[in-house]
């Protein structure tokens, strides 16, 4: 039977879907993540056989996974954002000094992480999808002035000593039945921060935006063909104008996570986490030149690049340049895969 041709129950012939591109690249994320990790607890063991092991990347990277779900996000419609990280950055400094010099609280941090994250995304939207300016220009530009504007609001690190703050960031949600035992025989539960909870809220509503929605459709469309969008009726402007507004108040929601996580206000604060967010995309699928990609994959991505980093270190390799030479490694071999699948689309 020829390849694609199925039969129906009724003994007729009909055509059998292909995997979409989007599902095959989340599919090979998702297998390599698997693979990954089944290695680490195989050959490494320790730690990574602990299921809070798994948790803990997701404590220290809930921040990342939203930025890199923003990212996605903008990547699927054809642009780029690189000013997410400066955006973070500049989001911690600003909560952090509000609440120790001027008597701030939980309700000011929320309302100035996502207006900083609005005004940075409304700025950019305008100048990118009105104006037609390239976006690597733009956010490079507002990664820039992010930078600067955390120097000018602080050039020394501010540590929060707030009680009302403190007390969220310290609290954990457990996990039933992925605890384990100490060598004390003393059992330990596992844990998430509230971040995650958060972070994998913000996953979910994506996913459906992407898969359920007008906005999401919209999206890919964009990416996929801009002239064809304009001719199904898309207002391309707006399309691309929306996805860089949420794609930077998703970063102003991920600094108020990655604040949450560190607890303080520093220029070094987010560093290369535009590059980890790109770099968590390209992983999880997303293609650089637009119209395919998968938010379960960007999820993915992060889990994938970090797990990658922890059995680098683990093999005794400890200095940052060896991860940085694995993640280019990877990297590359996603692009190949990439590569094989636009060819592919281009035959079709």
């Amino acid at each position: 039977m020829p390849k694609g041709i199925a039969v129906d129950n009724r003994g007729r012939l009909k055509e059998r879907p292909a995997m979409s591109d989007t599902n095959l690249l989340l599919t090979i994320t998702v297998v390599v993540f698997f693979i990954l990790y089944l290695y680490a607890i195989i050959f490494l063991g320790g730690s990574f056989a602990k299921p809070q092991n798994f948790l803990n990347i997701l404590n220290n990277n809930a921040s990342l996974i939203v930025l890199a779900c923003g990212m996605s996000i903008v990547m699927i419609t054809g642009g780029i954002d690189i000013s997410v990280g400066g955006v973070t950055c500049l989001v911690c400094m600003v909560c952090a000094v509000n609440l120790e010099q001027q008597g701030g609280n939980l309700f000011t941090v929320i309302l100035i992480g996502l207006g900083i994250g609005l005004a940075f995304g409304v700025v950019q939207g305008f100048l990118v999808a009105h104006l037609g300016i390239q976006p690597f220009i733009i956010s490079l530009a507002g990664m820039f002035f992010a930078k600067g504007m955390t120097t000018i609001v602080s050039k020394e690190p501010v540590r929060v000593t707030n009680e009302a703050f403190l007390a969220v960031k310290d609290t954990r949600v457990t996990v039933p039945g992925l605890g384990s035992y100490n060598k004390l025989g003393q059992y330990i539960p596992a844990y998430v921060e509230v971040g995650v909870v958060v972070a994998l809220l913000v996953v979910v509503l994506l996913f459906c935006l992407l898969r359920w929605t007008k906005l999401g459709r919209a999206f890919y469309a964009v990416g996929g063909n801009n002239q064809s969008a304009n001719m199904l009726g898309i207002n391309v402007r707006r399309t691309k104008f929306l996805a860089h507004v949420l794609c930077s108040l998703l970063a102003g929601l991920g600094g108020i996570l990655y604040f949450l996580h560190v607890g303080s206000g520093d220029v070094a604060n987010a560093a290369g986490d535009e590059m980890n967010a790109i770099a968590s995309s390209i992983i999880g699928g997303t293609l650089l030149t637009g119209g395919v990609g998968n938010i379960a994959g960007t999820f993915f991505g992060v889990l994938s690049l970090n797990t990658i980093k922890r059995i680098v270190a683990s093999l005794g390799f400890d200095q940052a340049w060896w991860s940085n030479i694995t993640v280019a490694a990877m990297l590359c071999l996603f692009l190949v895969i990439q590569s094989i699948v636009l060819l592919r689309k281009n035959k079709k």
